[in-house]
């Protein structure tokens, strides 16, 4: 038994027994010698007496740079069923492994669609057993591996499958994202650690062992092996007590050290050739001993070792008996030792070129272009195997051992690119500082301007940093780049979008994107356009969208941009079509990383034609996707999103809630556009709840040039709104002359978007003499795509036409406002037209709410999937979610539907949403 760990044990065991009906996990961690790897060995005996599949895996300190190590490791049982798999998962986990060629259509296999591989299979394996995973040494894992496990706790409640990570203390923090339950080990208490050195070592003089519990401090480790340490007791005992500032971990090695110190020198030469292998296999170890030794090795080296307890060796493999025994072997050996012995791995391991480009580059102790060219290799490898992460610390050793500064500063560029993609800010900046540190040309000085750009470091800069972009596209133009003159451009356009520098900036933006020699159809062209003058360019950007929607054949991140652009400008009827496209193929393909932005820029066009069934289940994807990915800026949008619809359905509480998040992420970066798009939020919800002078106050911010919400383009997003508000509080003149303002910019434009509000607040804001007028051009126009606008429309022009006293006329078009707001379920707008037909003499029914109100935005998203006849498993690949979650999603969909199968799921839901 463990003594002094029944706690502990009582909380793994309930994990465990729980196994079977819903999964989860746990991370232990404590300081080396504390009981991790002992607790995993009971929990992994308990499963297997249960009857569950035990699969194991554990970091090894010098694996930490292969792509996939562990993963390959820890699934090594379930190899032969990877192809079992739907294709594109199987060629994406085989790709992982370095199996199979990375997947045609993207140069990258994203980490999503190998998580899903990875979840999938497990899943697949727990039909026939529930799992247990069990991981030591998790801080030794190879980035990607552990990715692949966060990814894989976040969806194990509806699976049989239980994750046991141990982790040494200081590193909890690689797994902060994961949410996994934690259990910290710490020292036993003095009665447990008498008792287990008495168990341990019951003949020990009572002063020695008043000294091994004092050093030990309660670490078990340390009580076990300390007292094997006394080859001469008097003598350990009279010696001085170790420093406190030694840490115990020191002092453990020393103990592992003393006791390989008296082994045969050959032996110890092979077991410093295990301490930097890898892998551990028998025969790479006597190959390398081999060579430093000039003479033939055989296992029979080895046995002094093993009845050390320094090691345990089976058929094919040597392992330490605690990674401290590894650390003290490789500490006690001096550099030229360690280096000599990395040389001898690099020519044992000459059929595995990633090992052997980082043996070799252990070895080298100066720089050297031939190893670096190895480990560029060796990053293209990883790369391409979706280990961005490896890549990056492969290029950064490269450019180490670079013996040309060019070079150097190349490297560290490209590393600073990859890790850009995989959202770590701090890798990037890093690099980068290293990169400034070098002799740049022009061109590597504006790489690094864009990808600082990428980071967002000097977001509040604002006008500086936008002459900064611009000045500098123009040289990079000149100088023959300009791929990354419009890389350059297209940040500064963002920053126009986020806060506006003036007209005269704006212009210069433009002009410098017109003048680059790119097609006028390239979409980095078209999405610059569309954030830096989406009003004066708006009819150039919704001609050339309309060009490019005919032709179609986008790959999917072609069409993110070209829909998000869509729906900068307002042209929401053409971004619902690219990004309806972009969102169906980057989930097929696992490219979450930009799925993310563009659910968000189909949520804010759903939310503008009143598409719940689209729209709120975007939102959830992308809130938990973004936070999934460490994108902060996408999880605010969609928060903004969630706040826009919730004000629409009347929902305060989820509306003020996720307003007043988004604000405060919003506000320390000064981003106009999002505090806009949060007063349009919370106006509408002032709107719907009949507050109309807080309504204009939240809605004339976005007007004001001083405010910080004020936005150029938004407004026209905001007027009809402000509009409505201003005629309510009886604030008109100053909503005329904000109108005013905004109507000669926006007739530039042929926008729906813009001209559908411009048009309705003209109508509302015109004098009586030429209110009809204009009520009957809004309406005239196609509005087919715009049924809240219309309806809006309608109820405005029935109030005014019963203001008039024509009573008659005003009821048909209020009527016909109400059945739609109700079709919409805005419930709000709903009330306000039934309260205007009661003041013309007409009552109305009350609404009945649809069934798809009950559901969740995810169980409706699931709903509709099934109920167009997608299988679990059809649903779970599109949603990076396991078949059997989807199973659990849709038992608790039915009862809120009041249905019993999934044949009656369309019936349910028919009708508008």
């Amino acid at each position: 038994m463990l003594i002094g760990r029944e706690v502990e044990i009582g909380i793994i065991n309930d994990l465990i027994d729980r196994i079977p009906e819903s999964g989860g996990a746990l991370l232990i961690n404590g300081e080396p010698g504390i009981g991790k790897s002992s607790l995993l060995a009971r929990a992994a005996e308990r499963a297997q007496a249960s009857g569950m599949a035990v699969f194991r895996a554990s970091g090894v300190q010098t694996e930490t740079h292969l792509p996939f190590a562990g993963l390959h490791q820890l699934l090594r049982t379930l190899q032969h069923d990877v192809k079992e798999l739907p294709t594109r998962q199987s060629d994406a986990l085989l790709g992982a492994f370095g199996m199979a060629e990375p997947l045609a259509d993207s140069s990258v296999p994203e980490f999503f669609m190998i998580g899903l591989a990875v979840l999938n299979l497990l899943g697949e394996a727990a039909t026939h057993a529930p799992l247990l995973l069990v991981v030591d040494d998790a801080q030794w894992l190879d980035r990607p591996t552990l990715d692949v496990l966060g990814f894989v706790a976040r969806r194990l409640g509806a699976e049989p499958i239980g994750l046991l990570i141990a982790m040494r203390e200081g590193h909890a923090g690689m797994l902060d994202d994961c949410r996994i339950a934690e259990l910290a080990l710490r020292p036993l208490d003095r009665a447990s650690s008498s008792a287990l050195l008495d168990a341990r070592a019951p003949k020990l003089a009572s002063d020695i062992r008043e000294r091994v519990l004092a050093e030990a401090a309660g670490n078990p480790l340390a009580l076990l092996e300390l007292p094997t340490t006394l080859a001469d007791g008097q003598a350990w005992a009279e010696a001085p007590p170790a420093s406190p500032c030694v840490p115990l971990t020191a002092r453990l090695e020393r103990a592992f050290a003393a006791r390989a110190d008296d082994l045969p020198a050959d032996t110890r030469q092979l077991l410093l050739v295990a301490s930097l292998d890898d892998e551990g296999l028998l025969d790479e170890l006597l190959a390398a001993g081999s060579i430093l030794t000039g003479s033939e090795m055989t296992a029979r080296v080895l046995t002094p070792a093993l009845k050390a307890r320094l090691i345990e060796v089976d058929e094919r493999t040597v392992r330490f008996s605690h990674p401290l025994v590894r650390s003290a072997i490789y500490q006690g050996a001096s550099l030229a030792e360690r280096l000599v012995t990395h040389a001898a791995l690099g020519e044992a391991l000459d059929n595995q070129p990633d090992r052997r480009a980082w043996h070799r580059a252990a070895a080298s102790g100066r720089r050297d272009e031939t190893v670096a060219a190895d480990l560029d290799a060796a990053a293209e490898r990883a790369r391409r195997r979706g280990a961005l992460a490896v890549a990056v610390v492969a290029l950064e050793r490269a450019a180490k051992l670079s013996e040309e500064p060019k070079r150097r500063g190349a490297r560290l560029l490209y590393a600073a690119e990859l890790a850009s993609e995989l959202g770590r800010r701090d890798l990037v900046s890093g690099l980068l500082h290293q990169v400034e540190s070098l002799r740049l040309g022009s061109l590597e000085k504006a790489r690094v301007l864009w990808l600082r750009e990428v980071l967002e470091e000097h977001a509040t800069e604002g006008l500086p940093r936008i002459l900064l972009l611009v000045a500098t596209a123009e040289r990079t133009r000149q100088d023959g780049d300009p791929v990354l003159a419009l890389k350059l451009l297209r940040a500064a356009a963002r920053r126009c979008w986020w806060a506006d520098p003036g007209q005269e900036v704006r212009d210069r933006v433009v002009s410098a994107v017109e003048s680059l020699p790119v097609s006028e159809l390239e979409p980095e062209m078209i999405i610059t356009l569309a954030a830096v003058a989406p009003l004066e360019r708006g009819a150039t950007v919704i001609e050339r969208l309309t060009r490019l929607a005919l032709d179609g054949d986008h790959d999917v991140v072609t069409a993110c941009k070209l829909g998000t652009a869509a729906t900068m400008v307002g042209a929401l009827d053409q971004a619902a079509g690219f990004l309806t496209a972009s969102v169906a193929g980057l989930r097929a393909q696992g490219r979450l990383g930009v799925l993310a932005q563009a659910l968000v820029s189909l949520a804010f066009t759903s939310f503008h034609t009143v598409n719940w069934e689209v729209g709120l289940p975007a939102i959830e994807e992308a809130a938990r996707l973004a936070g999934e990915q460490g994108q902060p800026r996408w999880a605010v949008e969609a928060r903004i999103a969630q706040a826009q619809f919730a004000a629409l359905r009347g929902d305060g509480e989820t509306a003020r809630a996720a307003a007043s998040e988004a604000e405060r992420a919003s506000l320390p970066a000064a981003n106009t556009s999002q505090l806009a798009l949060i007063q349009i939020a919370r106006g509408l919800l002032a709107l719907g709840g009949g507050e109309y002078a807080q309504a204009h106050d939240f809605l004339a911010r976005i007007f004001d040039p001083a405010d910080p919400a004020h936005h150029p383009y938004l407004r026209t997003w905001a007027i009809g709104d402000l509009a409505e508000a201003a005629v309510r509080a009886d604030r008109m003149p100053a909503a005329r002359e904000a109108l005013r303002a905004l109507e000669p910019s926006a007739a530039l434009t042929s926008a729906p978007l813009v001209q559908v509000n411009l048009r309705y607040a003209q109508a509302l804001l015109a004098e009586d003499e030429d209110a009809e007028a204009l009520y009957r051009t809004a309406l005239d126009a196609d509005l087919s795509r715009w049924p809240l606008a219309r309806a809006r429309l309608l109820l405005a022009y029935g109030s005014w036409l019963r203001r008039q006293r024509r009573t008659t006329e005003a009821r048909t078009s209020l009527r016909i406002a109400r059945v739609v707001f109700d079709s919409l379920g805005v419930a709000p707008w709903s009330e306000r037209a039934r309260q205007e037909l009661r003041a013309s003499g007409e009552s109305s029914a009350q609404h009945s709410p649809g069934a798809w109100e009950n559901l969740t935005p995810q169980e409706l998203q699931i709903a509709r999937m099934a109920a167009d006849g997608l299988s679990n498993r059809e649903i779970g690949a599109q949603l990076y979610l396991s078949p059997r979650t989807i199973g659990t999603y849709l038992y608790r969909i039915f009862p809120k539907l009041g249905i019993s199968s999934r044949a009656q799921l369309r019936d349910r839901l028919a009708g508008p949403i």
